[in-house]
Protein backbone atom coordinates (compact mmCIF):
# COMPACT_ATOMS: atom_id res chain seq x y z
CA UNK A 1 0.00 0.00 0.00
CA UNK A 2 1.47 3.57 -0.95
CA UNK A 3 1.03 6.79 1.31
CA UNK A 4 1.35 10.39 0.05
CA UNK A 5 3.03 12.53 2.35
CA UNK A 6 2.35 16.43 1.77
CA UNK A 7 4.29 18.74 3.79
CA UNK A 8 6.16 21.62 2.95
CA UNK A 9 8.83 20.76 5.71
CA UNK A 10 11.43 18.93 4.48
CA UNK A 11 12.69 17.47 8.11
CA UNK A 12 9.11 16.25 8.84
CA UNK A 13 8.60 14.59 5.26
CA UNK A 14 11.93 12.61 5.69
CA UNK A 15 10.79 11.46 9.38
CA UNK A 16 7.85 10.37 8.37
CA UNK A 17 8.84 8.57 5.11
CA UNK A 18 11.54 6.75 7.08
CA UNK A 19 9.20 5.30 9.89
CA UNK A 20 6.35 4.66 7.23
CA UNK A 21 9.23 2.57 5.33
CA UNK A 22 10.22 0.50 8.43
CA UNK A 23 6.83 -0.28 8.71
CA UNK A 24 6.61 -2.00 5.11
CA UNK A 25 4.61 0.77 3.43
CA UNK A 26 5.45 2.67 -0.35
CA UNK A 27 5.62 6.46 0.37
CA UNK A 28 5.95 9.27 -2.19
CA UNK A 29 6.19 13.01 -1.32
CA UNK A 30 4.92 16.18 -2.19
CA UNK A 31 6.09 19.52 -0.65
CA UNK A 32 2.99 21.49 -1.70
CA UNK A 33 -0.70 21.40 -2.40
CA UNK A 34 -0.20 21.70 -6.12
CA UNK A 35 2.42 18.68 -6.32
CA UNK A 36 -0.11 16.76 -4.03
CA UNK A 37 -2.63 16.83 -6.32
CA UNK A 38 -0.60 16.26 -9.71
CA UNK A 39 1.12 12.88 -8.25
CA UNK A 40 -2.19 11.72 -6.84
CA UNK A 41 -3.75 12.02 -10.22
CA UNK A 42 -1.25 9.99 -11.90
CA UNK A 43 -1.03 7.31 -8.98
CA UNK A 44 -3.83 6.29 -6.76
CA UNK A 45 -2.61 6.38 -3.49
CA UNK A 46 -5.18 5.07 -0.81
CA UNK A 47 -4.05 7.09 2.84
CA UNK A 48 -3.09 10.66 2.15
CA UNK A 49 -0.92 12.70 5.46
CA UNK A 50 -1.71 15.82 4.92
CA UNK A 51 -0.31 19.43 6.70
CA UNK A 52 -3.19 21.86 7.52
CA UNK A 53 -0.42 24.91 6.44
CA UNK A 54 1.29 25.24 3.47
CA UNK A 55 2.19 28.10 1.93
CA UNK A 56 0.57 27.63 -1.39
CA UNK A 57 -2.89 26.38 -0.51
CA UNK A 58 -4.25 25.15 2.60
CA UNK A 59 -5.10 21.51 3.57
CA UNK A 60 -8.86 22.22 3.33
CA UNK A 61 -8.15 23.37 -0.32
CA UNK A 62 -6.02 20.20 -1.27
CA UNK A 63 -8.30 17.80 0.73
CA UNK A 64 -11.42 19.25 -1.11
CA UNK A 65 -9.20 18.75 -4.25
CA UNK A 66 -8.34 15.57 -3.17
CA UNK A 67 -11.44 14.15 -2.76
CA UNK A 68 -12.92 15.37 -6.39
CA UNK A 69 -10.30 13.01 -7.93
CA UNK A 70 -11.21 10.00 -5.66
CA UNK A 71 -13.80 10.50 -3.22
CA UNK A 72 -12.51 6.69 -1.53
CA UNK A 73 -9.15 8.11 -0.52
CA UNK A 74 -8.39 8.42 3.16
CA UNK A 75 -6.68 11.56 4.33
CA UNK A 76 -5.39 11.90 7.67
CA UNK A 77 -4.43 16.12 8.28
CA UNK A 78 -2.41 17.10 10.52
CA UNK A 79 -3.13 20.08 12.63
CA UNK A 80 -1.25 22.72 15.38
CA UNK A 81 -1.13 21.95 18.74
CA UNK A 82 -4.73 22.19 20.50
CA UNK A 83 -6.30 23.43 16.74
CA UNK A 84 -9.30 22.04 17.83
CA UNK A 85 -11.84 23.87 15.96
CA UNK A 86 -9.15 23.09 12.44
CA UNK A 87 -10.08 19.77 13.15
CA UNK A 88 -13.19 19.43 13.79
CA UNK A 89 -13.76 20.96 10.00
CA UNK A 90 -11.18 18.82 8.51
CA UNK A 91 -13.35 16.17 9.55
CA UNK A 92 -16.38 17.69 8.03
CA UNK A 93 -14.84 18.43 4.75
CA UNK A 94 -14.22 14.62 4.14
CA UNK A 95 -10.64 13.87 6.35
CA UNK A 96 -10.72 10.36 7.92
CA UNK A 97 -8.93 11.59 10.89
CA UNK A 98 -6.58 14.39 12.15
CA UNK A 99 -3.15 14.16 14.58
CA UNK A 100 -1.21 17.21 16.22
CA UNK A 101 2.13 18.17 16.24
CA UNK A 102 4.58 17.47 16.42
CA UNK A 103 3.48 13.61 15.61
CA UNK A 104 2.95 10.68 17.74
CA UNK A 105 4.22 8.16 15.38
CA UNK A 106 2.74 5.02 17.71
CA UNK A 107 -0.29 6.73 17.35
CA UNK A 108 -0.13 7.44 13.77
CA UNK A 109 0.36 3.74 13.12
CA UNK A 110 -2.36 3.07 15.03
CA UNK A 111 -4.32 5.14 13.05
CA UNK A 112 -2.98 4.01 9.55
CA UNK A 113 -3.87 0.51 10.68
CA UNK A 114 -7.17 1.20 11.02
CA UNK A 115 -7.09 3.10 7.63
CA UNK A 116 -5.88 0.41 5.98
CA UNK A 117 -8.29 -2.04 7.33
CA UNK A 118 -11.14 -0.14 6.57
CA UNK A 119 -9.44 0.25 2.69
CA UNK A 120 -9.29 -4.02 3.00
CA UNK A 121 -12.80 -4.36 3.99
CA UNK A 122 -13.97 -2.11 1.32
CA UNK A 123 -12.41 -4.01 -1.73
CA UNK A 124 -14.28 -7.37 0.25
CA UNK A 125 -17.02 -5.96 0.31
CA UNK A 126 -17.08 -4.82 -3.74
CA UNK A 127 -15.92 -8.45 -4.67
CA UNK A 128 -18.79 -9.95 -2.44
CA UNK A 129 -21.46 -7.57 -4.55
CA UNK A 130 -19.93 -8.65 -7.36
CA UNK A 131 -20.41 -12.30 -6.90
CA UNK A 132 -23.88 -11.59 -4.94
CA UNK A 133 -25.19 -10.34 -8.28
CA UNK A 134 -24.11 -13.53 -10.22
CA UNK A 135 -25.80 -15.95 -8.18
CA UNK A 136 -29.21 -16.97 -6.63
CA UNK A 137 -28.79 -15.98 -3.11
CA UNK A 138 -32.70 -15.47 -1.72
CA UNK A 139 -31.77 -12.17 -0.20
CA UNK A 140 -29.17 -9.82 0.21
CA UNK A 141 -27.15 -7.84 2.72
CA UNK A 142 -28.12 -4.50 3.51
CA UNK A 143 -26.01 -1.99 4.92
CA UNK A 144 -22.66 0.27 5.31
CA UNK A 145 -22.21 -0.13 9.03
CA UNK A 146 -18.62 -0.99 9.65
CA UNK A 147 -20.02 -4.13 12.08
CA UNK A 148 -22.10 -5.41 9.63
CA UNK A 149 -19.43 -4.67 6.34
CA UNK A 150 -16.52 -6.75 9.07
CA UNK A 151 -18.94 -9.60 9.01
CA UNK A 152 -19.45 -9.46 5.15
CA UNK A 153 -16.03 -9.02 4.39
CA UNK A 154 -14.47 -12.16 6.90
CA UNK A 155 -17.58 -14.02 5.09
CA UNK A 156 -15.55 -13.40 1.50
CA UNK A 157 -12.44 -14.14 2.94
CA UNK A 158 -13.24 -17.79 4.78
CA UNK A 159 -15.32 -18.82 1.88
CA UNK A 160 -12.88 -20.10 -0.27
CA UNK A 161 -11.25 -22.36 1.97
CA UNK A 162 -13.00 -26.08 3.09
CA UNK A 163 -12.45 -24.87 6.53
CA UNK A 164 -15.55 -25.09 9.35
CA UNK A 165 -17.31 -21.71 9.53
CA UNK A 166 -18.74 -20.72 13.26
CA UNK A 167 -21.70 -17.85 12.70
CA UNK A 168 -22.77 -16.53 15.93
CA UNK A 169 -25.73 -13.69 16.01
CA UNK A 170 -29.19 -13.14 18.13
CA UNK A 171 -32.22 -14.46 16.20
CA UNK A 172 -32.93 -12.33 13.21
CA UNK A 173 -30.02 -11.31 12.48
CA UNK A 174 -29.64 -13.34 9.28
CA UNK A 175 -27.36 -16.34 10.29
CA UNK A 176 -29.02 -18.23 7.61
CA UNK A 177 -28.10 -15.92 4.82
CA UNK A 178 -24.50 -15.61 6.18
CA UNK A 179 -24.58 -19.08 6.28
CA UNK A 180 -26.20 -19.00 2.40
CA UNK A 181 -23.33 -16.48 1.37
CA UNK A 182 -20.30 -18.28 2.62
CA UNK A 183 -21.96 -21.17 0.10
CA UNK A 184 -22.41 -19.44 -2.45
CA UNK A 185 -19.14 -17.32 -2.86
CA UNK A 186 -17.09 -20.89 -2.10
CA UNK A 187 -16.48 -23.72 -4.82
CA UNK A 188 -18.91 -25.63 -3.61
CA UNK A 189 -21.80 -23.28 -5.03
CA UNK A 190 -22.77 -25.51 -7.25
CA UNK A 191 -24.00 -28.82 -5.19
CA UNK A 192 -26.66 -28.83 -2.01
CA UNK A 193 -26.63 -26.42 0.41
CA UNK A 194 -28.08 -28.54 3.32
CA UNK A 195 -29.66 -26.56 6.35
CA UNK A 196 -30.31 -28.30 9.63
CA UNK A 197 -32.34 -26.92 12.63
CA UNK A 198 -30.81 -28.51 15.46
CA UNK A 199 -33.55 -27.49 17.89
CA UNK A 200 -36.36 -28.60 15.80
CA UNK A 201 -35.59 -32.15 15.23
CA UNK A 202 -36.55 -34.88 18.20
CA UNK A 203 -34.19 -35.91 19.72
CA UNK A 204 -34.64 -39.42 18.87
CA UNK A 205 -34.40 -39.02 15.00
CA UNK A 206 -31.40 -36.81 15.03
CA UNK A 207 -28.79 -39.37 14.50
CA UNK A 208 -31.27 -40.86 11.33
CA UNK A 209 -31.37 -37.47 9.41
CA UNK A 210 -27.85 -36.50 9.93
CA UNK A 211 -25.96 -39.89 8.99
CA UNK A 212 -29.35 -42.06 7.51
CA UNK A 213 -29.98 -45.25 8.61
CA UNK A 214 -30.25 -49.09 6.31
CA UNK A 215 -33.31 -51.30 6.65
CA UNK A 216 -34.43 -52.29 9.58
CA UNK A 217 -31.96 -50.58 12.00
CA UNK A 218 -35.13 -49.57 14.15
CA UNK A 219 -38.63 -50.38 14.13
CA UNK A 220 -40.21 -48.59 11.67
CA UNK A 221 -37.23 -48.85 9.09
CA UNK A 222 -38.52 -50.51 6.42
CA UNK A 223 -35.79 -49.31 3.71
CA UNK A 224 -32.45 -47.66 3.67
CA UNK A 225 -32.57 -44.22 3.88
CA UNK A 226 -29.90 -41.63 2.79
CA UNK A 227 -28.83 -38.76 5.62
CA UNK A 228 -28.11 -35.15 5.31
CA UNK A 229 -24.60 -35.60 5.09
CA UNK A 230 -25.03 -37.85 2.20
CA UNK A 231 -27.30 -35.66 0.29
CA UNK A 232 -25.41 -33.06 0.63
CA UNK A 233 -21.88 -34.45 -1.07
CA UNK A 234 -19.55 -32.24 -2.30
CA UNK A 235 -21.98 -29.26 -0.87
CA UNK A 236 -22.48 -27.40 2.59
CA UNK A 237 -24.50 -28.42 5.64
CA UNK A 238 -25.38 -25.56 7.89
CA UNK A 239 -26.13 -26.27 11.15
CA UNK A 240 -27.99 -23.63 12.70
CA UNK A 241 -28.49 -23.17 16.53
CA UNK A 242 -25.73 -25.68 16.97
CA UNK A 243 -26.00 -24.92 20.80
CA UNK A 244 -29.13 -27.47 21.30
CA UNK A 245 -27.07 -30.75 19.84
CA UNK A 246 -28.01 -33.25 21.98
CA UNK A 247 -25.34 -34.16 23.86
CA UNK A 248 -24.75 -37.95 23.09
CA UNK A 249 -24.47 -36.46 19.25
CA UNK A 250 -22.02 -33.98 19.90
CA UNK A 251 -19.11 -36.88 20.13
CA UNK A 252 -20.58 -38.66 16.97
CA UNK A 253 -20.22 -35.36 14.91
CA UNK A 254 -17.05 -34.79 16.26
CA UNK A 255 -16.14 -38.36 14.99
CA UNK A 256 -17.91 -36.68 11.43
CA UNK A 257 -15.60 -33.69 11.34
CA UNK A 258 -12.21 -35.68 12.62
CA UNK A 259 -12.46 -38.53 10.39
CA UNK A 260 -14.88 -37.07 7.20
CA UNK A 261 -16.81 -40.09 7.37
CA UNK A 262 -20.12 -41.62 9.01
CA UNK A 263 -21.65 -44.80 9.61
CA UNK A 264 -25.41 -44.44 9.24
CA UNK A 265 -27.54 -45.56 11.75
CA UNK A 266 -27.67 -49.88 12.42
CA UNK A 267 -25.03 -49.90 9.15
CA UNK A 268 -21.53 -51.49 9.27
CA UNK A 269 -19.59 -49.74 6.18
CA UNK A 270 -18.65 -46.06 6.76
CA UNK A 271 -18.93 -43.30 4.28
CA UNK A 272 -16.16 -41.45 3.15
CA UNK A 273 -17.55 -37.61 3.36
CA UNK A 274 -17.23 -34.44 1.18
CA UNK A 275 -18.83 -31.12 2.53
CA UNK A 276 -18.44 -28.02 4.40
CA UNK A 277 -19.74 -27.22 7.79
CA UNK A 278 -21.32 -24.00 8.69
CA UNK A 279 -22.71 -23.91 11.61
CA UNK A 280 -24.51 -20.82 13.77
CA UNK A 281 -25.64 -19.95 17.34
CA UNK A 282 -27.46 -17.54 19.64
CA UNK A 283 -25.88 -18.58 22.83
CA UNK A 284 -22.80 -18.58 24.53
CA UNK A 285 -20.79 -21.91 23.58
CA UNK A 286 -17.93 -21.09 26.17
CA UNK A 287 -20.34 -20.98 29.07
CA UNK A 288 -22.47 -23.94 27.74
CA UNK A 289 -18.95 -25.62 27.66
CA UNK A 290 -18.45 -24.33 31.02
CA UNK A 291 -21.47 -26.10 32.48
CA UNK A 292 -21.20 -28.90 30.68
CA UNK A 293 -23.27 -28.84 28.02
CA UNK A 294 -21.36 -28.32 24.59
CA UNK A 295 -18.18 -30.60 24.39
CA UNK A 296 -14.83 -28.71 24.27
CA UNK A 297 -13.47 -30.27 21.27
CA UNK A 298 -16.18 -30.12 18.83
CA UNK A 299 -16.22 -26.11 19.99
CA UNK A 300 -12.52 -25.85 18.68
CA UNK A 301 -13.14 -28.06 15.61
CA UNK A 302 -16.10 -25.82 14.56
CA UNK A 303 -15.08 -22.33 15.66
CA UNK A 304 -12.00 -22.53 12.84
CA UNK A 305 -12.84 -19.39 11.67
CA UNK A 306 -15.66 -17.32 13.10
CA UNK A 307 -18.42 -14.52 11.81
CA UNK A 308 -20.48 -12.02 14.34
CA UNK A 309 -23.67 -10.44 12.69
CA UNK A 310 -24.53 -7.67 15.13
CA UNK A 311 -27.89 -6.74 16.34
CA UNK A 312 -30.10 -4.16 14.83
CA UNK A 313 -29.58 -1.92 17.50
CA UNK A 314 -25.78 -2.19 17.00
CA UNK A 315 -26.42 -0.66 13.35
CA UNK A 316 -29.15 1.81 13.49
CA UNK A 317 -27.74 3.67 10.68
CA UNK A 318 -28.34 0.70 8.37
CA UNK A 319 -32.19 0.69 9.19
CA UNK A 320 -33.74 3.35 6.65
CA UNK A 321 -32.03 1.39 3.76
CA UNK A 322 -33.26 -2.17 5.49
CA UNK A 323 -36.61 -0.13 5.74
CA UNK A 324 -37.00 0.84 2.58
CA UNK A 325 -35.93 -2.43 0.75
CA UNK A 326 -38.81 -3.94 2.98
CA UNK A 327 -41.51 -1.69 1.69
CA UNK A 328 -40.32 -1.71 -1.62
CA UNK A 329 -40.57 -5.63 -1.74
CA UNK A 330 -43.75 -6.08 0.24
CA UNK A 331 -45.48 -2.52 -1.30
CA UNK A 332 -46.53 -1.21 -3.73
CA UNK A 333 -44.09 1.60 -5.58
CA UNK A 334 -45.58 4.66 -4.34
CA UNK A 335 -45.81 3.63 -0.84
CA UNK A 336 -43.12 5.89 1.63
CA UNK A 337 -42.57 5.80 5.09
CA UNK A 338 -42.77 9.59 6.56
CA UNK A 339 -39.79 11.03 8.96
CA UNK A 340 -41.84 10.65 12.14
CA UNK A 341 -42.14 6.94 11.16
CA UNK A 342 -38.63 5.99 9.90
CA UNK A 343 -37.24 8.13 13.24
CA UNK A 344 -39.38 6.02 15.95
CA UNK A 345 -38.31 2.70 13.56
CA UNK A 346 -34.37 4.00 14.06
CA UNK A 347 -35.16 4.37 17.88
CA UNK A 348 -36.80 1.19 18.56
CA UNK A 349 -34.45 -1.54 20.20
CA UNK A 350 -35.07 -4.79 17.92
CA UNK A 351 -34.74 -7.38 19.96
CA UNK A 352 -35.98 -9.61 16.92
CA UNK A 353 -33.63 -7.83 14.80
CA UNK A 354 -33.85 -7.68 10.83
CA UNK A 355 -36.82 -10.58 10.66
CA UNK A 356 -38.83 -8.19 13.51
CA UNK A 357 -38.40 -5.41 11.35
CA UNK A 358 -39.20 -6.92 8.04
CA UNK A 359 -42.68 -8.47 9.53
CA UNK A 360 -43.34 -5.12 11.21
CA UNK A 361 -42.89 -3.75 7.41
CA UNK A 362 -45.60 -6.19 6.18
CA UNK A 363 -47.77 -5.32 8.72
CA UNK A 364 -47.43 -1.39 8.35
CA UNK A 365 -48.01 -2.22 4.29
CA UNK A 366 -51.17 -4.41 4.58
CA UNK A 367 -53.04 -2.08 7.23
CA UNK A 368 -51.67 1.38 6.32
CA UNK A 369 -54.80 3.30 4.72
CA UNK A 370 -52.48 5.62 2.23
CA UNK A 371 -49.57 5.95 0.48
CA UNK A 372 -47.62 7.35 3.30
CA UNK A 373 -46.87 4.84 6.43
CA UNK A 374 -46.78 8.12 9.51
CA UNK A 375 -45.80 7.69 13.20
CA UNK A 376 -49.38 7.62 14.07
CA UNK A 377 -49.65 3.80 11.51
CA UNK A 378 -46.33 2.57 13.90
CA UNK A 379 -47.27 -0.40 16.61
CA UNK A 380 -47.76 1.15 20.39
CA UNK A 381 -44.73 -1.09 21.50
CA UNK A 382 -42.67 0.33 19.32
CA UNK A 383 -43.92 3.96 20.02
CA UNK A 384 -43.24 3.06 23.79
CA UNK A 385 -40.17 1.73 23.54
CA UNK A 386 -38.51 4.41 21.04
CA UNK A 387 -39.56 7.22 23.75
CA UNK A 388 -37.52 7.38 26.85
CA UNK A 389 -33.71 7.95 27.93
CA UNK A 390 -32.43 5.97 25.24
CA UNK A 391 -31.59 3.60 27.91
CA UNK A 392 -31.22 0.18 26.55
CA UNK A 393 -28.44 1.05 23.84
CA UNK A 394 -26.66 3.01 26.53
CA UNK A 395 -27.15 0.28 29.25
CA UNK A 396 -25.58 -1.95 26.94
CA UNK A 397 -22.68 0.47 25.58
CA UNK A 398 -21.11 1.18 29.07
CA UNK A 399 -21.75 -2.76 29.98
CA UNK A 400 -19.95 -3.53 26.60
CA UNK A 401 -17.22 -0.49 27.30
CA UNK A 402 -16.80 -2.17 30.60
CA UNK A 403 -16.47 -5.58 29.67
CA UNK A 404 -13.51 -4.38 27.10
CA UNK A 405 -11.81 -2.29 29.29
CA UNK A 406 -11.69 -5.41 31.73
CA UNK A 407 -10.07 -7.61 29.42
CA UNK A 408 -7.79 -5.19 27.88
CA UNK A 409 -6.07 -4.69 31.70
CA UNK A 410 -6.34 -8.11 32.72
CA UNK A 411 -4.22 -9.02 29.32
CA UNK A 412 -2.20 -5.97 29.87
CA UNK A 413 -3.14 -4.34 27.61
CA UNK A 414 -2.49 -7.37 24.54
CA UNK A 415 -4.98 -7.55 22.00
CA UNK A 416 -5.46 -10.22 20.42
CA UNK A 417 -5.24 -12.36 24.24
CA UNK A 418 -8.10 -9.56 25.64
CA UNK A 419 -10.40 -10.37 21.87
CA UNK A 420 -9.66 -14.25 22.77
CA UNK A 421 -11.28 -13.67 26.46
CA UNK A 422 -13.65 -11.85 24.95
CA UNK A 423 -14.75 -14.53 22.05
CA UNK A 424 -14.30 -11.97 19.51
CA UNK A 425 -11.78 -11.30 16.67
CA UNK A 426 -9.03 -9.01 17.06
CA UNK A 427 -10.55 -6.77 14.41
CA UNK A 428 -13.75 -6.64 15.87
CA UNK A 429 -12.00 -5.36 19.20
CA UNK A 430 -9.58 -2.96 17.52
CA UNK A 431 -13.29 -1.64 15.91
CA UNK A 432 -14.74 -1.51 19.20
CA UNK A 433 -11.84 0.42 20.73
CA UNK A 434 -11.90 3.08 18.34
CA UNK A 435 -16.01 3.08 18.86
CA UNK A 436 -15.45 4.07 22.61
CA UNK A 437 -12.32 5.85 22.35
CA UNK A 438 -10.12 3.31 24.07
CA UNK A 439 -6.87 3.61 24.15
CA UNK A 440 -3.26 2.17 25.81
CA UNK A 441 -2.41 5.72 25.97
CA UNK A 442 -5.63 7.45 26.63
CA UNK A 443 -7.11 4.81 28.58
CA UNK A 444 -10.96 5.53 27.75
Amino acid sequence: MKILIVDDEPVQRTILKQFLEEQGFRVAEAEDGAQAVSLFRKEFMPIVLLDHRMPDMNGDKVLAMLKEINPTARVIMITAYGAVDTAVNCMKLGASDFLEKPVDLELLMEKIRVLANDIETDSDIRAVSRGIEKTKLPGTFIGNSPLMKEAVSTASRVAPTPWPVLIYGETGTGKELMARLVHELSPRKNEHFMDVNCAAIPENLFESELFGHVKGAFTGAAKDKKGIFEFAKGGTVFLDEIGEMPEQLQAKMLRVLQEQQMTPVGGLRPIKLDVRIVAATNRNLKRLIDQGQFRQDLYFRLNVFEIHLPPLRERREDIPELATFFLEKYGTGSMDISHEAMDMLIKYDWPGNVRELEHIIQRLVTLCRGNVIRGSDIPVDLQHQSEGPADLEARIMKLEKEEIMKALRANDWVQTRAAEMLGISERVLRYKMKKYGISKKGRA
